[in-house]
């Protein structure tokens, strides 16, 4: 290799693949925001959801939460890289082919999603919905992604790393051991799988996912980003090269151990939810290490707001980067998270955390890429400006309207009397009471579109501006770095792979200590509680209360709070979910915990529940699921779904697997019978309706701790 810096060489950047990522970027931004706004509204006035089943909220809320993270915020990840990267490393991207079908790959995978969870087929855990095949295409998607971008820095002409390139090594290790642990799944038909962990096993592999999934897809690559396009904009050098390796490496060490704090007060074994909590107070050292860095960035350049506006739109989610870090290891406080754990109090920190800070990072970082990918200037500054305040207000009022709804419910729900009674027993009446909220919230995610809008036409108008010809330029690099004699870190930056290495040893070690002794789930089973499995029918209903996405609502999971105790009945214990596949504790009540509620009503009630809500429950917002009592029940892949289920240990006789359709339909006979005995037309033996209210009504009656 010649690493003389005094070779000048001449380099053309691939900066096509950037401008596709640029334009998927805003065009499947418009796709989330939408779907979000359609959601809020829905849970504003139930009505919204039309009696369709493909766009109820169950259905919407994962497709709207796929899009945002990894269609809007995957897309902008992408541009940033592949920018920033080529002009960090002075190199052209290591193959246009790879950069592609990354980018195509990709696109395809958003578009499956948007196609399969509509149609129902999820795998009902968080920000992982995406069924099996799907989980396949984003690895090799993933893993061309990853030859690509480390192959570019095998070949760079700048041998010491910029701290943004750290980032960006460490989120693509990272989401590649998050995702392909998450989604160990056995397929039981072409768009269904259960994975293969159950229960507690099932719930920390889900949260160290899903946690992890924020850290390392919406924290450390938009770190990286805010490092090269902060300094860009500002025309100044980081603040401090030190405080960049401290945060970074202990933020990439201590965030991977945080994702228990997801799950206090459950099953959970409580040294693992103690770990959590611990691991993620001590988050707030390196979480505010970046936002001082970006901040103080900007010393001496404040003047900078008024003649360059895109400025504001980092500081604004610099600002929000700090409050979300700041009120996340809040709330993993134990007595915090009593009264925050499912409540709206944590959809608004999220929303804080996308809408501030990843959705302004974004639109600062594109208002700063296009004029220079077309070589032309903004169009306006005054929509630029528009479009920065009706945003702001819009994230802001979301944000107040979510935190105040969240407290509210939380503390309604932990209201007990001096009598010792709920002083809040129903708890529609808790619902209620944050409706207006959920309006607030609407105008608030319109607020924000609106400013979408504003920054679509200026983008549009822009590029209108640029030259017709838009002709490849070059520019010379020499090579760098290389004959430098270093020590220390500024050593460890020249040398890509064993910096590599490092990254995944750090995010290894917390990985490893957290999932490995649940593996050994008996240990925490105690044998006196055993349950029983699901019977065939149970089974089927309990894929269609999947497929519906009722656990977006609803939990499975009574905390060992007195008050909670009194609304639903005795903790959960380990054992009621050893054979869940997938978990359903859910993280949010819009309803109420469903742990217990078998025969806690007739098959009649859930019967018209389900059609009509209002029926049994008034001033109920949960939508009406006309089309369970007209769609039949599969029964015959009900063999090879038990089959599938008893090679992962659940213990189902030869018999009951052989003749598991033939079990489903006798149940199925004596649910209908009773239905139609009490009221409800004939006929619904072979309905879904009959198999769900056959999953309900097993709810809390399996094993002996009632």
């Amino acid at each position: 290799m010649n690493t003389s810096g005094n070779l000048i060489e001449k380099i053309y950047y691939d900066d096509d693949i950037v401008k596709k990522f640029v334009l998927a970027t805003m065009i499947w931004a418009g796709a989330a925001f939408l779907f979000g706004l359609i959601a809020a509204l829905q849970l504003a006035y139930w009505p919204m959801n039309a009696n369709l089943e493909w766009i109820t909220f169950g259905r919407l809320r994962p497709l709207h939460t796929n899009a945002a993270i990894f269609a809007f915020a995957g897309n902008a990840i992408f541009a940033g890289i592949y920018h920033s990267s080529q002009r960090l490393l002075k190199t052209r991207m290591f193959s246009n082919l790879l950069s592609k079908m990354h980018f195509w790959g990709w696109q395809l995978i958003i578009l499956s999603a948007a196609i399969t969870l509509p149609l129902g087929y999820s795998q009902s855990k968080e920000y992982a919905e995406l069924e099996w095949p799907i989980d396949i295409a984003i690895t090799v998607v993933w893993v061309i992604f990853a030859i690509n971008f480390f192959m570019t820095i095998r070949q760079r002409r700048e041998k010491h790393m910029y701290v943004a390139i750290w980032f960006y090594i460490s989120t693509i290790i990272t989401v590649a051991v998050l995702h392909i642990v998450n989604s160990i799944e056995i397929p039981v038909t072409f768009l269904q799988s259960y994975p293969v962990y159950a229960g507690i096993q099932d719930a920390l592999v889900q949260w160290w996912y899903g946690h992890n999934a924020v850290a390392f897809f919406l924290t450390t690559p938009f770190l990286g980003l805010m490092y090269y396009y902060v300094p860009k904009a500002a025309n100044r050098p980081v603040y401090s090269y030190r405080l960049s390796i401290i945060h970074f490496w202990a933020l990439v060490f201590i965030y991977i151990w945080a994702g228990p704090h997801h799950l206090l007060y459950t099953s959970l074994p409580e040294w693992a939810q103690t770990l959590g909590m611990i691991f993620s107070i001590m988050l707030w050292a390196p979480s505010w290490g970046g936002m001082i860095n970006g901040l103080l960035t900007l010393k001496g350049s404040w003047h900078l707001l008024k003649t360059e506006p895109l400025i504001k739109f980092f500081v604004a989610a610099l600002t929000f980067y700090g409050m979300s870090t700041f009120e996340g290891p809040l709330l993993s406080i134990k007595s915090i998270s009593a009264v925050g754990h499912y409540t709206d109090w944590i959809v608004g920190h999220v929303h804080s955390g996308a809408l501030g800070w990843n959705g302004f990072l974004t639109f600062g970082m594109i208002y700063y890429l296009v004029p220079r990918l077309w070589r032309t200037e903004l169009y306006s500054k005054k929509l630029l400006e528009n479009h920065f305040w009706i945003g702001l207000t819009g994230v802001l009022l979301y944000y107040t309207s979510m935190v105040v709804a969240g407290i509210t419910q939380g503390l309604m729900w932990l209201a007990v009397g001096e009598d010792g009674t709920l002083v809040y027993p129903d708890f529609i009446e808790t619902v209620v009471r944050i409706v207006p909220l959920y309006w607030v919230r609407a105008l608030g995610g319109f607020l924000f579109i609106v400013g979408f809008v504003m920054m679509c036409y200026n983008i549009y108008k822009t590029i209108k501006l640029a030259p017709k010809e838009q002709h490849d330029a070059y520019i010379e690099v020499s090579r760098s770095g290389y004959d430098e004699l270093t020590k220390g870190h500024r050593k460890l930056e020249g040398m890509g792979a064993v910096f590599s290495v490092l990254a995944f040893l750090a995010i290894a070690v917390g990985s490893v200590i957290e999932i490995y002794p649940t593996l050994s789930l008996h240990r925490y089973v105690n044998p006196n509680n055993i349950v029983d499995p699901y019977s065939p029918l149970e089974l089927a209903g309990r894929d269609i209360y999947i497929k519906e996405g009722c656990y977006v609502c609803h939990s499975q999971q009574i905390r060992p709070i007195a008050s909670e105790v009194m609304r639903y009945g005795a903790a959960s214990t380990v054992e009621e979910s050893m054979y869940d596949r997938p978990f359903q504790w859910g993280s949010k009540r819009t309803g109420p915990d469903l742990s217990r509620l078998g025969k806690k009503y007739p098959n009649l009630w859930h019967y018209s529940h389900m059609l009509d809500p209002r029926a049994v429950t008034p001033k109920s917002i949960m939508p009406n699921y006309p089309w369970l009592a007209e769609k039949k029940t599969d029964f015959l892949v009900l063999r090879k779904k038990l089959s599938v289920m008893k090679q992962l240990d659940v213990p189902y006789a030869d018999d009951v697997v052989a003749n598991a359709d033939i079990y489903a339909q006798k149940q199925a006979k004596e649910i209908a019978a009773d239905l139609e005995s009490n009221g409800a037309p004939k006929g619904l033996e072979d309905k879904e309706i009959v198999a769900l209210i056959a999953y309900l009504q097993s709810l809390g009656q399996k094993g002996k701790v009632q």
